[in-house]
C-alpha cells in the first residue's frame, strides 16, 4: 500500500512545473541560434553525461545498459523523438499556454491506444475522456475560424507520440529499470538529432547561450524525475490535479517573457479537456484491482 505524503508530493511537483516551464523558455531562447534538431541533441547529451555519472557513482551503468529488449527500445525512442521534434517545434510557433493544454489530451489517446494495442477495457469514464479530450482540442482550435492556427496540430501529433510512448514504456517496465528506460531513451535518440544536425553547431554558441543550453539539459531529465517522485509519494489524482497547473503557470510565462495574451478559449478547452481527465482518475481510483489503478497512474504522465 502507497504511503501519502501530501507535502512531498507538492514540493515534487513544483519541481516538476518549474522544470517543464524551464524546458520551453530554454528552447525558445536557443530558438534564434540552433535548429530543433540541435536543442534535442544538446537535450540528449546532457542526459548521456548526467546518466552516466549517475549510473557509474551508484555502480548500476553496467546492469542497465544490459537489455534484452533493444528493439523495443527502438519502437519506443523512434516514436519519442517524433513527439519531442514536434512539442519542440509547436513551442516556437504559438502561445506556450496552448501548447501545454493541447498535451494533455495525452492521457485520452493513451486509454484510446491501450485498448487497441492492450487490449485494456474502454470504460465509460475513460471513453468520456477521450471524448471531452477532443472536444476541449475543439474548443482552442476553432476548426473554420480566422484564429484556427494549422500549427496547433503539431501538438496533436506530439501527443499521440507522447500516449504511444507511454504504451510502449509500460511494456518495457516489466523487464528493464527507470534508469534503464531513461538512458537508452537519450541513448537512442542522440543519433537521431545529430543526423540532422550540423556537427559543428557547438560553435555557433556563446557564453550568453549557457543558461538555456543548461536549462534544456537539467529541466529535461528533473521534470521527469521530480513528476516520477511525486507518483510514489501520493495518489495519481493529486498529483496530476496539481501538474493541470502548469497551464495557469506557462500562460504567466508566456505573457510575462513574450508578451502573449492571456487566451480564454484556452482555458476553457483545458478545463473541459481536464475534467475528462479527473472524471477517468477518480473512476480509476475507486476500481478495486491495484495493477489497473497502476497503471492507469502511468498513463496520466503527461510530458516529453
Amino acid at each position: 500500500m502507497q504511503t501519502y505524503h501530501l507535502g512531498r508530493v507538492v514540493s515534487w511537483m513544483i519541481g516538476a512545473l518549474l522544470s517543464f516551464s524551464a524546458m520551453a523558455v530554454s528552447i525558445r531562447g536557443l530558438a534564434g541560434t540552433l535548429s530543433v534538431f540541435e536543442i534535442l541533441a544538446i537535450r540528449n547529451g546532457l542526459g548521456i553525461l548526467f546518466l552516466v555519472v549517475l549510473g557509474a557513482w551508484s555502480g548500476m551503468l553496467r546492469a542497465n545498459l544490459m537489455t534484452r529488449r533493444f528493439a523495443m527500445h527502438v519502437v519506443r525512442n523512434s516514436l519519442h523523438f517524433g513527439g519531442q521534434y514536434a512539442w519542440a517545434s509547436a513551442v516556437l510557433l504559438l502561445p506556450l499556454a496552448t501548447v501545454f493544454a493541447l498535451e494533455f489530451t495525452a492521457p485520452a489517446w493513451t486509454a484510446l491506444l491501450a485498448a487497441m494495442l492492450l487490449g485494456e477495457r474502454l470504460t465509460p469514464s475513460r471513453i468520456a475522456a477521450i471524448v471531452l479530450g477532443i472536444a476541449g482540442v475543439l474548443i482552442i482550435l476553432r476548426p473554420g475560424l480566422e484564429s484556427f492556427r494549422p500549427a496547433a496540430l503539431l501538438v496533436l501529433v506530439a501527443a499521440v507520440a507522447f500516449a504511444a510512448t507511454t504504451i510502449s514504456t509500460k511494456m518495457l517496465i516489466t523487464t528493464e529499470s527507470t534508469l534503464a528506460v531513461v538512458l537508452w531513451m537519450n541513448i537512442l535518440q542522440l543519433p537521431m538529432a545529430l543526423v540532422a544536425s550540423d556537427l559543428f553547431f557547438p560553435t555557433r554558441l556563446a557564453m550568453q547561450h549557457l543558461p538555456a543550453v543548461l536549462g534544456v539539459g537539467i529541466s529535461g531529465l528533473s521534470a521527469h524525475y521530480c513528476l516520477t517522485n511525486a507518483f510514489r509519494s501520493g495518489d495519481a489524482t493529486v498529483v496530476v490535479t496539481i501538474d493541470f497547473l502548469r497551464i495557469p503557470l506557462i500562460a504567466v510565462v508566456g505573457w510575462w517573457f513574450y508578451g502573449e495574451p492571456l487566451d480564454v478559449f484556452v482555458f476553457v478547452g483545458a478545463a473541459v479537456i481536464i475534467g475528462g481527465v479527473l472524471w477517468n482518475l477518480r473512476a480509476e481510483a475507486r476500481r478495486p484491482i491495484a495493477p489497473v489503478s497502476k497503471s492507469s497512474e502511468s498513463a496520466t504522465t503527461v510530458g516529453n
